[in-house]
Parts: structure tokens; C-alpha cells; sequence
């Protein structure tokens, strides 16, 4: 991939950023760097409207055709607005899940009518949107999901539960896995649904995590009904267009990861100089190599980037969540390493924490959410390097 900008990337470079800073700067001062991980309630009323500033800018869906609400804009173009996004301070996008999942699959799978009808609205900001894969007996196993899916009409009806479901509760659709032939093998029968959140028939139930947050949560649903003609690609033909939606978790989003993990390094610095724990040469190679890593994944992540824009899948885009999620880890330790002592003690009662430990706390699900560490290597192994399947415990 060349790296060199252009005079136009440069100009777009300099737009970016003088709305950036000016906007976090003056009306939205009060967002600035917050809700990250560990830290996803905080002003979440502000960030929306944050969201919504962003949209009518023409911040949000870079890439997208502009027909859809999108600026058509280069992948270059694209990096170029996560790095000044992330060295202004930008909170925490609350718009995440539909920018990054699911706007992308609809592009890719969905129909004409879909298209029109969803991805305008998430590019302004207005609608939020969750995933409805992971349930009690399917996390790794996700085609052992259960959630069901029977036509009544011109409507589907859903029963069962799905949980770690992130911002549900604050979410206006979900696009949910549900069996619709439950006599069709594993991976067929599987159909790909959205879901308005709003309606009776929907329990969400918040999971209080080690951060005294609540970012996921449990979604049952009881009843619950969408229209028949919102199945994104063919009716049981949802794993295709499942799997094509985590493609995408592990592009795009990947590199803005990135940025946000070198923002928390770089706090972490500033906690060494605070603490007079720079003068260790064991934390500042620590803090070097981290430096390094975080590089590696920025080169990975955009290498990526440009393999997906030739329609490929690349070996560092397999690797890239396993790689990232024991990076993450590391920063978190050498967090705690660099605070000593006072890594034990909380900001503020009742549970208020520093960055540095919620780094650290939040960090512990790195290996587990988005594909554990262990499913990652069989699939690795099993799809990128051609090596025998794992055993199958009957």
C-alpha cells in the first residue's frame, strides 16, 4: 500500500482537523475522550448528539457511496480521518455498530429498498444498532444458535435469547442470526433479520461487568416481530452474509482500534512521567515495545483495508483480532505496572476508576468477545494455513 498523501489528502487532512478541534474545542468540549472502554455510559446523551453532529458534517460512513448519506471518499482518506479523529480526542462513537457492521453488509447484501431505508438513517446519526449473534449455548459455536424465526404472514416472529449484546439498550435495531428450518443442517436454515428494538415482545436485561459498567447486555425476545421482507440476503442463506459482516469487523474498524489503543499508550506515558517511573529502563523497553506493536497492527489493519477494497482475504486480516486482543492485554499490565501501588486504588467511591485501570479491567474480555483466542487459531490454522481440522468431541 502506498502511504504517500496527495495535496488533496493533505487539504482533506487539514478540513478534518480544524472541525475536529474546533467542535471539541467549543459545543461538544465536554465529550472529548470519553466513553471508551470502561467508560460507555458516560454523557450518553452528548455523544449522541455527537453523532448526529458528525453526520451532518459529513464525518460518518467515509466511504460510502453518497447516495446513501456516505462522501465516497479513498481508503487513504479514510485513515487519514481515524488518525486526526483519534489525535483530537474524539469520544467514543456510540453510531459504531451501524457504521462499521452493519451499513456495510447492507451495502454488500442487502437489497435496493434496504439500502434506501437504513443506511441514510445511520449515517445521520438518528438510528443506533446492536448485533443479536452471540446466545447462552452458542458464543465460539455460533452456528449452534437456537433463536428462532417463524413466518406468520408478512411477518417473522422471533423467540429466543441472545446475549452479550452490546448498547442494546440504548438501540433502536438489532440484526439478529435466528434458525428459520430447524430441520436444515448447522449452518443452513440460519436467516439474518432486522430487528426493531422498540416493541413489545423485547426484554433487555443490562450485565453489570468488572468495570462497574453495563456496555452488554441480555435480549430476549418473546414475540417479537419484523417485517418478512427484512432478511438481509436469501431466507436461510444467513451464515454467508453473517460471516461477511464480521469480514467487516475486522477491516475498517480494526485500524480506528488502532488509533484508540495508541491514545490509551500515550496516556500511559503521561501516568509514567507523573509517577517518575520513566526513569526504569525495564518499563521504558516495555513501553517501547509496546510503541512497536501498536505500529505492526496499524500496517496489518490497513494492509487489510486495501486487500478487502481488491474483494480478498488476506492472512493479516485473519490474524489481526487474535493479534490485537493480546496487545491490548499487555497495555492494560504495563498500565498497572507503571501506576505500582496507587494500580489498587479507585479514583472516586463508589467505583470510579482511573483510564489506566479501566484499561486494564476492560481489557480481560480482549481474548473472549469477537471470536476467543482459542476459536481464532483453529480458524487460522484450519482456513488460512490448510492444517487438519480440530477433533470433534461427540
Amino acid at each position: 500500500m502506498d502511504l504517500r498523501f496527495s495535496e488533496e489528502d493533505e487539504a482533506f487532512r487539514a478540513e478534518a482537523r480544524e472541525w475536529l478541534l474546533g467542535m471539541l474545542s467549543g459545543d461538544f468540549a465536554m465529550v472529548r475522550g470519553r466513553g471508551g472502554p470502561g467508560d460507555e455510559h458516560a454523557l450518553f446523551e452528548e455523544r449522541r448528539a455527537w453523532e448526529r453532529a458528525l453526520g451532518a458534517a459529513g464525518w460518518t460512513c467515509l466511504s460510502w457511496p453518497k447516495e446513501y448519506g456516505g462522501r465516497d471518499v479513498t481508503l487513504l482518506q479514510q485513515v487519514i480521518f481515524y488518525e486526526e479523529y483519534a489525535r483530537a480526542g474524539g469520544p467514543g462513537r456510540v453510531g459504531l455498530v451501524g457504521e462499521g457492521l452493519i451499513g456495510p453488509t447492507i451495502l454488500h447484501f442487502g437489497t435496493e429498498a434496504q439500502r434506501l431505508r437504513f443506511l441514510p438513517a445511520i449515517a445521520s446519526g438518528e438510528e443506533l444498532w446492536c448485533q443479536g449473534y452471540s446466545e447462552p449455548n452458542a458464543g465460539s459455536d455460533l452456528a449452534a444458535l437456537a433463536t428462532r424465526a417463524d413466518l406468520d404472514g408478512d411477518e417473522w416472529v422471533l423467540h429466543g435469547q441472545k446475549v452479550w449484546t452490546s448498547l442494546a439498550h440504548w438501540s433502536d435495531w438489532c440484526f439478529v442470526l435466528a434458525r428459520t428450518d430447524r430441520d436444515a443442517p448447522r449452518h443452513r436454515g440460519i436467516s439474518y433479520l432486522l430487528v426493531p428494538m422498540k416493541q413489545e415482545g423485547i426484554e433487555i436485561r443490562p450485565i453489570e461487568q468488572i468495570t462497574g459498567t453495563s456496555e452488554f447486555n441480555e435480549v430476549f425476545f418473546e414475540g417479537a416481530r419484523t417485517a418478512s421482507d427484512l432478511v438481509v440476503g436469501e431466507v436461510n442463506g444467513g451464515w454467508k452474509v453473517a460471516m461477511g459482516t464480521l469480514a467487516f469487523e475486522r477491516g475498517a474498524l480494526t485500524l480506528g482500534q488502532q488509533l484508540g489503543f495508541v491514545g490509551e499508550w500515550q496516556e500511559i506515558i503521561n501516568a509514567a512521567r507523573e509517577m517518575g517511573t520513566l526513569t526504569s529502563a525495564v518499563l521504558r523497553q516495555r513501553l517501547a515495545q509496546a510503541w512497536i506493536e501498536l505500529e505492526i497492527m496499524r500496517y496489518n489493519a490497513m494492509r487489510g483495508l486495501t486487500a478487502m477494497a481488491r474483494g480478498e482475504v488476506t492472512r493479516e486480516t485473519s490474524i489481526s483480532k487474535l493479534y490485537w486482543a493480546s496487545l491490548h492485554q499487555r497495555l492494560g499490565e504495563l498500565a498497572m505496572d507503571v501506576l505500582g501501588p496507587w494500580s489498587q486504588i479507585g479514583d472516586a467511591l463508589p467505583y470510579d476508576m482511573t483510564l489506566e485501570q479501566r484499561i486494564f479491567l476492560y481489557g480481560r474480555a480482549d481474548t473472549i468477545y469477537g471470536g476467543s483466542d482459542e476459536i481464532q487459531r483453529n480458524v487460522i490454522g484450519e482456513r488460512v494455513l490448510g492444517l487438519p481440522q480440530e477433533p470433534k468431541v461427540v
